[in-house]
């Protein structure tokens, strides 16, 4: 059977490979969306497309933004109107393009009115659609987010370890995830702490902001390039924790804190969806809230005063936390259970 699993291909993230290759070994024929229109043949030969972040624009200017709305409304509206099936997953809370609010809006109302199927990764989700489209309950399903197991190398054990508090930020670089005030929070604590931050800034502006902003503090350090998936399991190894102050107004799910415990780290972490579905498992990461960005220093600052504090106390806790981590989501975030609810969400769909 032929599909369009869309974005087919992310070199920055193993996510879109770890779902869509189980599809290929199962015999369903997957294609991109750039290809939908390449010939009459092949359009009628789609049965179904899956989209991920489409309702993300690029903002970068007026006239690409326009662009890339209109562009997708089009797609939106032939899926419809040539009655193929319309799977969409919500990653997000809203759209990280602060710019495209409303347009992206506009694209997540047309979604969530024509999908047949939508796909979850927190049940936080659920609640968000339900209280804004409160028919649609029986479209969504919920999958966990698939483990990052061996996805990027085998687990690779801390080289030197030191006494001082060791924080990683790891990640594509962009505004919503607060890396300045993450810098500012963390450069604080001085020779307390060393604090690296990995990935590639969203744009040269960006880089030289953050640099600036960092060669104030010599216990950060900024690796502001693209990381190739053979090195990230020394960089996570060599952590004590990974430290992730996302945006509560957007975040939603994150694959960095999947990533970090199918590697055996811990996490600080605002209490996204991601974390509120592991309540249980609540004592073996540090999560928080906050109201205010002013709210956020403060409650960001004494989540890694505490970290600092439990090292002192105990230098291989996190060893623990991360361990008992790695072992919840091995048995209940699995990439193989995640890929055989996905095909059964499709053959669901496929056959209404």
């Amino acid at each position: 059977m032929d599909i369009i699993f869309n974005p087919p291909v992310n070199p920055a993230n193993k996510y879109i490979a770890i779902m869509a290759d189980p599809l290929v070994d199962s015999g369903y024929r997957v294609h991109p969306l750039y290809g939908f229109f390449s010939s009459l043949r092949h359009f009628r030969s789609i049965k179904l497309v899956h989209l991920n972040w489409f309702e993300n624009l690029d903002d970068s200017s007026y006239a690409k933004m326009m662009t890339s709305f209109f562009r997708k409304s089009l797609v939106l509206s032939v899926i419809r109107m040539s009655n193929k099936k319309l799977v969409w997953t919500m990653h997000n809370r809203v759209s990280h393009e602060k710019n495209s609010g409303r347009l992206s809006q506009i694209l997540t109302d047309k979604l969530v009115k024509h999908a047949d199927a939508i796909i979850i990764h927190c049940e936080q989700s659920r609640d968000l659609l339900l209280a804004k489209y409160p028919s649609i309950g029986s479209k969504i399903h919920y999958l966990t987010h698939p483990d990052f197991i061996g996805s990027y190398g085998p687990i690779q054990e801390e080289i030197e370890p030191k006494a001082q508090l060791r924080l990683l930020f790891l990640g594509a670089i962009k505004p919503y995830k607060n890396i300045e005030l993450l810098i500012n929070v963390a450069g604080q604590f001085g020779s307390k702490l060393e604090l690296t931050i990995a990935g590639n800034p969203n744009s040269t502006e960006y880089r030289k902001r953050l640099s600036n902003l960092a060669g104030k503090y010599p216990n950060i350090i900024l690796r502001l390039e693209f990381i190739p998936d053979s090195e990230i399991p020394k960089l996570i190894g060599d952590c004590d924790l990974l430290v992730l102050p996302y945006d509560l107004n957007s975040s939603l799910n994150s694959g960095t804190v999947i990533l970090a415990f199918s590697y055996q780290k811990s996490v600080i972490c605002p209490e996204i969806g991601t974390l509120k579905d592991m309540h249980e498992m609540k004592e073996n990461f540090l999560s928080y809230t906050y109201q205010s960005e002013e709210d956020h220093v403060s409650k960001l600052k004494k989540m890694i005063e505490t970290a600092y504090q439990k090292k002192r106390a105990d230098p291989e806790v996190f060893q623990k936390m991360g361990g008992k981590m790695y072992m919840h989501i091995k048995q209940n975030y699995a990439k193989n259970m995640v890929a055989d609810k996905l095909k059964q969400v499709y053959q669901s769909v496929l056959k209404s």
